[in-house]
């Protein structure tokens, strides 16, 4: 998921439901469940596999094995394999077609690429400490893979062929920002009746309850540009125009601007000016982090800069420039995803009452955004494992979520079928 460490504030934003909406909690499937407790182990060997091949976004040789990786394990389920072309870049895209015998048209969506640079195993080995298990990516998103590989093995092994047909798409651009595989994360989605996006949920160490994702920011980057006049700094400085006290200015002025946009946010995060240290600067440039949760968000925030920088200038004769640079669209759950999950909270509920939150919205983004920007498809997030430590140092899983998720992904598969 821009970083994943989004996800991180997901844990303050999550609204709890009822664990199951039906008077009477129903027992659950023996055999899948069973079926889970046994994939457990195959499936820590797979995340280990996995977390070994360093598949960083800008790692071509490390993505280019993750997504061998992935092939060979989709093509062993008997799905028909393809790499297909990333709309710019070379960050590989997998995707795996299983036919059946059903109505239902489902699309599990997943990514290969995580933030971490080469040789960061030599220094944040795999291990298990507990009920965790560490590796960089581990959590975000190779035990997504991991469940949408044994999910669909389980189900496999117990002849289950009730659906149309199930789109398995794995990319590796996810962590910055899906610029090549966006485009078709979103055509694919607008072809399929379900989309379950496979982002980690938050360990229950840190917010206690393991949860579904219904809604995400989009992003965009804003960039300022001041141009000013150089001069030489302590001979003539009085000739220049100082670009760089202008920029200063102008970020002061607009640092709350997104509060009068609604469904937006702005954090200036980087700049830049100067060349020398005798030369009064010509240019001065700042970029912001811009979150979105409505579609017209970036618009309207660039218009609201541009209106508060015509409103003053510090120092004269300077030119001041806002563009905006739009990038996931948000992800807001449509009713169709929103009784999807509620079903899924029902589904958990059979596990001893096991409890499924629904988070409204975190400040991060998705390639669920992508997936359901057609507005057709029932779109619903986090379907991984639960996790913490993503962008960080020693990301973990949680061994005890494991079992639950394969549990719950099989079973919402089987009900997708049944619609």
């Amino acid at each position: 998921m821009p970083p994943a460490v989004r996800r991180l504030a997901a844990a303050a934003l999550f609204v709890c439901t009822a664990a199951a909406t039906s008077a009477v909690q129903a027992a659950p499937d023996a055999t899948l469940f069973e079926a889970a407790r046994a994939a457990q182990p195959k499936l820590i060997e797979s995340l280990k596999e996995m977390v070994s091949i360093e598949s960083g976004s800008r790692n071509a040789a490390g993505l280019a094995q993750m997504a061998a990786y992935a092939e060979k394990r989709l093509a062993a389920l008997g799905a028909t394999v393809e790499r297909v072309k990333p709309k710019s870049g070379d960050s590989p895209i997998v995707k795996a077609t299983l036919t059946g015998n059903g109505k239902a048209r489902i699309m599990l969506i997943a990514h290969m690429d995580t933030i971490y640079p080469p040789n960061t195993l030599a220094t944040q080995p795999i291990r298990q400490d507990g009920n965790k298990l560490y590796g960089p990516g581990i959590a975000d998103d190779k035990g997504g893979i991991a469940v949408i590989l044994h999910a669909l093995e389980i189900l496999q092994a117990s002849g289950w062929r009730d659906y149309a047909r199930i789109t398995v798409l794995l990319n590796a651009d996810e962590e910055i920002g899906s610029e090549g595989s966006g485009e078709l994360i979103a055509a694919l989605g607008e072809q399929h009746d379900v989309v379950l996006s496979c982002e980690p949920t938050a360990a229950k160490a840190v917010v206690k309850a393991e949860a579904l994702l219904l809604g995400a920011s989009g992003t965009a980057s804003a960039t300022m540009e001041v141009k000013g006049r150089a001069a030489h700094a302590g001979a003539a400085p009085e000739h220049g125009r100082n670009a760089l006290l202008e920029l200063a200015h102008q970020l002061q002025q607009t640092r709350d601007i997104a509060k009068s946009v609604p469904g937006t946010q702005l954090n200036w995060t980087g700049a830049q000016a100067g060349v020398v240290r005798n030369q009064i600067p010509e240019v001065a440039v700042a970029t912001a982090d811009v979150r979105t949760t409505v579609k017209d968000g970036p618009q309207k925030l660039k218009a609201a800069l541009e209106r508060k920088v015509a409103e003053s200038r510090l120092i004269p004769d300077t030119h001041t420039t806002v563009s905006m640079e739009e990038g996931r669209p948000p992800f807001v759950v449509n009713e169709k995803g929103r009784a999807l999950a509620k079903r899924a909270q029902q589904i958990y509920a059979e596990l001893d009452g096991r409890p499924l939150a629904l988070a409204e919205g975190t400040g991060g983004g998705t390639d669920a955004g992508y997936a359901a920007l057609s507005g057709k498809p029932a779109v619903v997030e986090s379907f991984g494992l639960a996790g913490f430590g993503y962008h960080a140092r020693d990301e973990y899983i949680e061994i005890d979520s494991i079992v639950p998720r394969l549990y719950l992904m099989t079973r919402m598969l089987q009900e997708i079928g049944k619609q």
